[in-house]
């Protein structure tokens, strides 16, 4: 696909993984327009491009009546990342807000229909992998596609919600031909993540000087995490290779345990600290992590940061960026939540392209 001029949306443009896709879609040449509610996006993760007036930026909420439509206009390709999430105590203490994108995604997908939009390409995510599948962290487990399957058993509400939209996409495709691809991400981290995350909720308590250091669940969690980079390079590949509304995994199958990501995180930060595992907090399934040879043989991508190196440039960019005195007032109360400012005013959107 040749993105030079080529129309594109980013639903939630402003967020940690939309904002490094739109930084990928400039490069390319595309012509991008971004939506954002900045319920949790912030407008400095766009600044570069908003100065060179290199993208059109559109401050609204797709829930309200009009917005997709609008939104959706004179688009080719839309990528849809807007969505309300979060990191493990997000999505296990907000069930009934994260039951809203089954909502926000069919108005948008309906909107893209009716506007004749060539592709859809979605966030997709890992929550939509049945819960007993990831029970036992001795089982060296790859999560493949083939795995989404009757008995259906998503994550929460938010799993629900990204198993729904995927099924939503494929069944437009059948039934009208509007093209699609769903990206399923695991576990993303990065520069521009948020603490409730679990790997920047790791380096914000190093970077606080926590003592003791709490982890949550008993460490023996496994995760796959993916660094942003390769997140967004698979969902541009996807956007050129898919079209019929297949679901791939975006993740590294490298297999970390909390507590190893723990340990570097203070290795690497200089910090001794008493580590206290706290069961009681969610935690998540025990054993997620990707088999990514779908995204091998389909797309031609494969990840290529090593946790243990992006672990150590995201601790760069977090401590290079951040107030110590603001991190250690606001950290408790953003493990479980979205918003880590306050809402900028409405700004008036540029003339759409």
């Amino acid at each position: 696909m040749n993105w030079n001029n080529k129309s594109v949306l980013v639903t939630g443009g402003a967020s940690f993984i939309g904002s490094h896709l739109v930084d990928s879609l400039v490069e390319h040449g595309a012509r991008v327009r971004v939506v954002d509610n900045l319920s949790s996006g912030k407008l400095e993760n766009l600044k570069p491009h908003l100065d060179a007036g290199s993208i059109v930026f559109r401050h609204a909420d797709l829930l309200q009546p009009g917005v997709a439509g609008e939104s959706v206009k004179g688009m080719e390709i839309v990528f849809h990342l807007a969505a309300d999430h979060g990191g493990r105590g997000y999505v296990d203490l907000h069930q009934a807000a994260c039951a809203t994108n089954l909502t926000l995604d069919g108005m948008l997908f309906h909107a893209a229909r009716q506007a004749g939009v060539e592709k859809v390409v979605y966030a997709s995510s890992g929550c939509v992998y049945p819960n007993h599948l990831q029970t036992d962290t001795s089982q060296i487990l790859y999560l493949t596609e083939d795995m989404v399957g009757p008995p259906y058993d998503a994550d929460n509400m938010y799993g629900w919600a990204k198993l729904m939209a995927e099924m939503t996409l494929q069944a437009y495709y059948k039934d009208s031909g509007m093209k699609s691809a769903s990206c399923r991400y695991f576990t993303v981290y990065g520069d521009r993540g948020h603490e409730n995350h679990a790997v920047i909720a790791m380096i914000a308590r190093a970077f606080i000087r926590q003592d003791p250091f709490v982890v949550w669940g008993n460490g023996e969690q496994i995760r796959n995490w993916t660094h942003v980079s390769d997140i967004v390079s698979g969902t541009i590949r996807a956007a050129e290779v898919i079209d019929d509304g297949t679901a791939v995994n975006l993740g590294t199958m490298e297999r970390t345990r909390v507590i190893d990501a723990v340990r570097e995180v203070l290795r690497y930060t200089g910090q001794q600290a008493r580590i206290e595992f706290h069961p009681e907090m969610p935690t998540g399934p025990l054993n997620r992590v990707a088999d990514n040879a779908l995204a091998a043989n389909l797309l031609g991508w494969e990840p290529k940061v090593k946790f243990m190196d992006g672990l150590r440039t995201t601790t760069d960019w977090y401590f290079s960026s951040k107030d110590r005195d603001q991190v250690r007032s606001i950290l408790s109360s953003v493990l479980t939540e979205r918003t880590l400012h306050p809402a900028a005013p409405p700004l008036a959107a540029p003339s759409a392209h």
